[in-house]
């Protein structure tokens, strides 16, 4: 496959540019690619230029741009039925909900749309089910919460995001939550009380730049909110779904969760699909008109999300991740730059922090775009490493070599 693909475009990237500027909100800051065709782990711009994306849509593609099984799912699904609200019943949701608990072990699956969506599930369950089963004062309810979590942007979200960025000019806020920082078992266990009914945690932070607690620190977790009565609710919507090398990164510390918040690569990037996971003793805490969603579970976003994890256990892509993960984490730590502060990760999804000194992580992305790789910053100083799950070994040492001459320069 050649480096460019000659599609000829109506419009400019330059033209696409300013049209978005022109027309759209200001609430993003991409790297100025505007890109037009996906396969595989591999996009091209309008004007041909083809990339490796090592972005993945922050996990949201884990299968890969354009899976021809989710193409045919999407498509066929698409000429049957595509939505007809929770009113009625589809001929999907309830082959989802079987599979997604066969797959995961979890009993029960409710599913929404964005991964926020999910998260204000998990928040509107674990409450109602410490004032109904815990015995909690109504309006009394606390969730803990970590140090530079990203759970989403919704305002009840960033309410408890120690970002002031996420949260400046968005108050007032709901209360009921409390921060704690991130590793720290021991704050969990000093912060808990009667009124606590969960703990909230990404078992990675990602975008705080793939941040891996302590080994062990989720056990603690588990063991700290069993003893005390509390869930532990864990969300996995960047880091499940084989990302880590596991179906879920809390598997790692052999641990089970309450509730499991999924999204992203639940529909392999083709149709927002989310949801949670939890045992019947909790999810039957909801009772018909406590939550919905018009579109959630609609036929469509059904049918892909159920392809979507076929494929990605059918063809062995959470190991791939383990196995490739391990080496490009490998040869990264290896690379001889004096930018590099530091590089942590599992599976397909890791952080190469840089030190201050090195001006910012933005410039680094820049000079690999240059390369033909795109990759994203986050937290000023980490630039984010994503790859779709199908990425060959051959494709990863293209990529590592451009790392390593980029990361090299002065």
């Amino acid at each position: 496959m050649s480096d460019t693909l000659a599609t000829p475009a109506a419009l400019s990237s330059q033209d696409l540019i300013a049209l978005e500027d022109r027309h759209g909100a200001h609430n993003y800051h991409p790297l100025e690619i505007v890109i037009t065709r996906g396969e595989g782990v591999w996009v091209w711009d309008v004007e041909g230029n083809r990339y490796l994306d090592f972005l993945a849509a922050y996990s949201a593609v884990n299968q890969g741009h354009c899976h021809p099984r989710l193409v045919k799912a999407l498509t066929e699904q698409a000429q049957r039925l595509t939505l007809c609200s929770r009113a009625f019943r589809n001929d999907q949701l309830g082959r989802l909900c079987q599979e997604v608990s066969a797959l995961t072990g979890f009993d029960r699956f409710l599913p929404m749309n964005s991964g926020a969506e999910a998260v204000e599930t998990a928040i509107k369950l674990a409450r109602k089910w410490g004032q109904t089963v815990k015995g909690v004062p109504a309006e009394q309810a606390e969730i803990l919460v970590f140090d530079n979590n990203f759970h989403g942007r919704t305002t009840t979200i960033v309410g408890f995001s120690s970002s002031e960025q996420y949260r400046e000019g968005f108050g007032p806020f709901a209360g009921g939550y409390r921060l704690l920082p991130f590793g720290d078992a021991d704050a969990v266990a000093a912060a808990m009380t009667d009124r606590t009914v969960a703990v909230l945690v990404e078992p990675i932070q990602g975008e705080a730049g793939i941040v891996v607690p302590p080994q062990g620190y989720l056990a603690q977790l588990r063991d700290i909110t069993t003893r005390h009565g509390a869930l532990l609710l864990a969300d996995e919507i960047q880091s499940g779904l084989g990302r880590t090398g596991a179906l879920f990164a809390f598997q790692h510390d052999g641990v089970r969760p309450d509730l499991v918040t999924v999204g992203k690569a639940l529909s392999g990037g083709f149709y927002p699909v989310s949801g949670i996971l939890a045992d019947s003793a909790l999810m039957n805490v909801f009772k018909p008109g406590d939550h919905g969603s018009t579109f959630g579970g609609n036929p469509l976003g059904a049918a892909v999300a159920r392809e979507a994890l076929k494929v990605l256990v059918e063809e062995r892509m959470i190991e791939n991740s383990a196995k490739l993960g391990a080496y490009a984490l490998e040869r990264l730590r290896a690379i001889p730059s004096p930018h590099i502060r530091e590089v942590r990760g599992r599976g397909l999804w890791i952080g190469i922090e840089l030190r201050p000194e090195a001006g910012g992580a933005r410039r680094f992305c820049e000079q690999l775009a240059a390369e033909g790789i795109l990759c994203k910053e986050t937290h000023t100083h980490v630039i984010r490493v994503s790859p779709p799950l199908v990425i060959s070994r051959q494709e990863l040492d293209w990529a590592l070599e451009r790392f390593e001459r980029v990361l090299t320069r002065p």
